[in-house]
């Protein structure tokens, strides 16, 4: 994470993720970080390589990021 970046968050938030390149990708990514407490909607955009995340309570971006190794992707910090 950068440094200076807020740990938490809440409301809207875009994250770059690597290697997603096909809608298997996006339903895992979708799946796994929609189950992360504090999540409201989640949408992933393979063709940019980027997903947003809306939160209506604080949300750890490593929850965001160990949701997405789950995955076999990598968040971009």
């Amino acid at each position: 994470m950068l440094s200076g970046t807020p740990r938490t968050f809440i409301g809207s938030t875009t994250f770059g993720i690597t290697g997603m390149t096909c809608a298997h990708c996006v339903r895992s990514v979708t799946e796994e970080i929609s189950s992360v407490a504090g999540v409201e909607s989640v949408t992933v955009d393979p063709t940019t390589g980027t997903v947003t995340v809306a939160a209506s309570q604080p949300v750890d971006r490593a929850d965001i990021a160990a949701a997405v190794d789950g995955t076999g992707h990598t968040l971009v910090p």
